[in-house]
C-alpha cells in the first residue's frame, strides 16, 4: 500500500474527532498535516484543540501546522491556505471535515443556527475546495475527501431536522458536482459517511450522551478509511460515496471490524443518512432503530 510520507493534508475540523483521527492517521505515515480549526483554548465541554492535535500528530510521527481556522470566512480560508503552501510547499489532499450540527424541528430552528450550519457544512466545504484547488492541480494523485452522506433522497432523512440534513447533503452535492467539474484535472472528489454512530464529542453532547458512545466507533474507522480512499489513483477513483465499513471490506480486505467497537457488548447504533440497500460486511450486527431505546 501506498505511503502518504511528504504529502500535505488540509484538514478541516481537525481538533478533535473524526478529524484529528485522519490527521494522526496520515501522520503514522510521515505526512504533513493542517490542523485548520476554530479551537485555539481548551473547552471544558470540548477536548483538544488546534495545539493539542497539532502535538498528536507529531507524536504520530507527522509534521503539524495548527491554524486557527474559521471556514465561514473567504480570507481567514485563504491565509490558511496560503500558510500551508508557505509551509510545505503544496496540498495533497483536502478533507471537509468541519460540521455543524442542530437537530430540531423547524419551529425550534432559529435563522442563526440554520445560517451557522449552512455557512459551515455547505458554505465552508465549498470555499475550503475551492482555496485548495489551485495546489491540488499542481499534485501527484490529488484528492479532495468530503466527510458528507449519500444522496439518498428519502422524507425520513429530513423530517424532524431540515435544516440540518438540507446543510449536510450540501456537502454531498458539492461532491457531486466536484467530481464531474474536476475530472478534466485528475483531481479525485469522493464523500466518506460511517455505517454507525462515531464516538465524537456530537454524540456525546448533542445526539446521545453516555449509551450512544457506549454503541458507538470509534473515529479510527473512518480514518482508516479515509486513508484507504487517499491510496487510490485519483483519476480513476473519483464521484463515489462511501460507506466506511463497506470500503474498508471490499477494497481493503478487512474482516475484523470489532477492534473499532467502543463497547463490545452493546449493540452498535446505525448512524443518519446510510440508505437501507447499503448492507453492512458479513458478521456485522447494526442496532434496529427500535432497540436504541
Amino acid at each position: 500500500m501506498a505511503s502518504l510520507k511528504g504529502k500535505t493534508l488540509f484538514v478541516t475540523g481537525a481538533s478533535r474527532g473524526i478529524g484529528l483521527a485522519i490527521a494522526k492517521r496520515a501522520a503514522r505515515d510521515g505526512a504533513n498535516v493542517v490542523i485548520a480549526a476554530k479551537t485555539s483554548e481548551p473547552n471544558p465541554k470540548l477536548e483538544g484543540t488546534i495545539h493539542s492535535a497539532a502535538k498528536e500528530v507529531e507524536d504520530a510521527g507527522g509534521s503539524a501546522l495548527a491554524i486557527l481556522c474559521d471556514i465561514r470566512h473567504e480570507d481567514a480560508v485563504q491565509r490558511a491556505v496560503d500558510q500551508t503552501v508557505a509551509t510545505f510547499g503544496g496540498i495533497d489532499i483536502c478533507v471537509n471535515n468541519a460540521s455543524a450540527i442542530s437537530l430540531t424541528p423547524i419551529e425550534q430552528t432559529d435563522i442563526k443556527r440554520f445560517d451557522l450550519m449552512f455557512a459551515v457544512n455547505t458554505r465552508g466545504t465549498f470555499l475550503v475546495s475551492k482555496a485548495c484547488l489551485p495546489h491540488l492541480r499542481k499534485a501527484q494523485n490529488p484528492h479532495i475527501l468530503t466527510l458528507s452522506p449519500p444522496l439518498d433522497m428519502k422524507p425520513q432523512w429530513f423530517s424532524g431536522h431540515v435544516a440540518y440534513s438540507i446543510a449536510k447533503y450540501g456537502m454531498s452535492l458539492c461532491v457531486l458536482g466536484l467530481a464531474d467539474e474536476l475530472k478534466k484535472d485528475g483531481i479525485a472528489v469522493n464523500a466518506l459517511w460511517p455505517r454507525t454512530a462515531i464516538a465524537t464529542a456530537a454524540v456525546q453532547n448533542i445526539l446521545g450522551g453516555d449509551k450512544l458512545m457506549r454503541m458507538s466507533r470509534s473515529p479510527e474507522i473512518v480514518a482508516d478509511a479515509a486513508h484507504l480512499v487517499f491510496q487510490q489513483v485519483a483519476k480513476s477513483f473519483s464521484g463515489n460515496f462511501l460507506i466506511d465499513d463497506t470500503f474498508l471490506h471490499s477494497v481493503g480486505g478487512v474482516t475484523d471490524f470489532e477492534k473499532y467497537r467502543v463497547d463490545p457488548s452493546m449493540l452498535l447504533a446505525p448512524d443518519f443518512f446510510v440508505p437501507a440497500e447499503s448492507k453492512p460486511p458479513p458478521g456485522v450486527k447494526i442496532a434496529r432503530l427500535s432497540e436504541l431505546g
